[in-house]
Formats: C-alpha cells, sequence, structure tokens
C-alpha cells in the first residue's frame, strides 16, 4: 500500500511558480502554513490512509464534526431510469459546503458525482477523483473544455457552484456574485435537469472585509482565497441546513432568455428557497 499523499506548501508553491517559488520569503511559506492549518490536514490525511470517495468525505465530516439537515428530500430525483441531473448551489463557505454535498449526493447516488472545483484541490487525493480542476490563480489548461464536455456527457451527476467564488458581502448582505452561465449551456447540450439547493451558512467577518479591500485596491489575485481553510477550521462542531429545490426541466432554459440571464434566474431560486422556509 502507498503511503498517502500529504500537503506540503513549498511543493503546491513550485507546482503553480516553478522555479520563482524560491523567491517567496520562508517568513511568507510559514505563515501560509499555519492559515491553511497544514498540520491540521496532514494529520486527517495520515488517519484515512489510501480512503477515497465518499467515505473519504463522510470521515472528513467526522474530523470536523460538521452535521447537516436535510430540507426538501422529497425533490430529490430518482436516476434509476438514466437520467443525468446537474445540481447548483450557493457557495457560502468555500470549502465546508462542497464537502457536505458531496458526502451526501455522493452517497445517494452511488458515487456517481462530479465536481467543477478549484484545482488546488486535487491535492487532496482522497476526492481528486471526483473533481474537474479550474485553474483559479493561472492559465487554464487547453484541456479544460474537453474535460467539462466529457463531464457533462458522463454517467454523473454534476455538482456545480456557479459563482466561481464563496459568497462575498454584497450591499450589507452575504451572497453569491453573478453565476456564470456554464451549467446552464451545457445543461442543454446534455439534456440534464438542473436541481437548485441552498446551503445556509457563512463565513467570518474578517474574510468578508479581506475580499472587499482587495476588490477596492484592484488586486486581481482572490487573497481571501486563501484563508478559506482556516474559515473551514473555524467551522468545525457546526450544524447547517441544506435545502433541496424542486428540479427545473432543461426545456425550461428557452431562447426568451440568453443563457446569462436563467443562471441569474435560477440563483434567484436558490435564494428563495431560503426566503420560503426561514
Amino acid at each position: 500500500m502507498s503511503h498517502p499523499k500529504t500537503i506540503n506548501i513549498d511543493q503546491v508553491l513550485e507546482s503553480k511558480m516553478g522555479k520563482n517559488s524560491r523567491f517567496v520569503p520562508r517568513f511568507l511559506v510559514n505563515y501560509l502554513k499555519r492559515i491553511i492549518h497544514q498540520d491540521w490536514i496532514n494529520d486527517f490525511i495520515l488517519k484515512e490512509g489510501e480512503t477515497v470517495g465518499v467515505t473519504w468525505m463522510e470521515d472528513c465530516l467526522k474530523y470536523l464534526g460538521l452535521h447537516l439537515n436535510i430540507e426538501g428530500l422529497e425533490h430529490l430525483p430518482d436516476d434509476t431510469d438514466g437520467r443525468r441531473f446537474t445540481f447548483v448551489s450557493n457557495h457560502p463557505l468555500g470549502g465546508a459546503d462542497g464537502i457536505m454535498l458531496g458526502s451526501f449526493l455522493g452517497r445517494r447516488y452511488n458515487e456517481r458525482i462530479c465536481f467543477l472545483a478549484n484545482d488546488l484541490l486535487m491535492n487532496l487525493t482522497g476526492i481528486a477523483p471526483f473533481f474537474v480542476p479550474i485553474n483559479k490563480t493561472g492559465k487554464q489548461s487547453r484541456e479544460f473544455p474537453k474535460m467539462v464536455e466529457t463531464a457533462f456527457h458522463s454517467n454523473n451527476h454534476l455538482i456545480m457552484f456557479p459563482a466561481g467564488l464563496c459568497s462575498r458581502k454584497i450591499d450589507g448582505i452575504i451572497q453569491d456574485v453573478e453565476w456564470k452561465k456554464t451549467f446552464v449551456t451545457k445543461s442543454i447540450e446534455s439534456h440534464r435537469d438542473v436541481v437548485p439547493i441552498y446551503l445556509e451558512g457563512r463565513n467570518s467577518d474578517f474574510f468578508y472585509r479581506l475580499a472587499n479591500v482587495s476588490k477596492r485596491l484592484g488586486i486581481k489575485f482572490n487573497i481571501a482565497m486563501l484563508y478559506l481553510v482556516d474559515e473551514l477550521y473555524k467551522s468545525q462542531n457546526k450544524t447547517f441546513t441544506l435545502k433541496i429545490g424542486k428540479p427545473i426541466p432543461w426545456q425550461s432554459f428557452t431562447k426568451d432568455k440568453t443563457p446569462t440571464e436563467w443562471a441569474a434566474v435560477v440563483r434567484d431560486t436558490v435564494y428563495q428557497l431560503n426566503a420560503r422556509t426561514s
């Protein structure tokens, strides 16, 4: 049995920056190791050993002490007739939300799930097979469009956070940024009904202040992303509620609206799930 791959910030920086990584000051590297809680993450990875898939995610929730309440189970579609679905959700946490959705839907659908997610998550080998990696810090692979196409035409159910970023504080309200249209166009092409999901949760005030200050200063690099593991660390031993809406038939996305407009409609539908039940 091979040794599980642990997280090593030095190696991650080298993979992202190449030889330029040697110019990153050592104090900054050590700071990154602290804010991503490298030892804490590696403790879990080593305990899991070669565990992969949904079991890995379920064990991760136990390690974090996270609990999930499900509302709207009656809306969860049956796939025994061969249908495939695109599950779309708001992205309030940037870490725990993906683990919770993946563990729940992965168990429900016999691990037939796939995420479009940050390529940094590929360093977590226990769940890497579920991901189509999106490069958030550099150039996107030329193979990426083909990988997305393959994912949508596979037999797996897609789990997506169409905002691309975890929620920000906008006009005093914690909410997603504008949703990208990819889930609409690709769900139409692959004849996938779209299942809206709302997940309760929020990050710290520090996280939102940092994200907003970075935006005002025009900093293109997503600095707030560096603190997502720290936010995950702070979310330990909490209970979250997940609300499932009625599936939206792919035929509903007519030419009356553009794909971007339909994405905004589905985004509103997701937030209305919370408004109707809160």
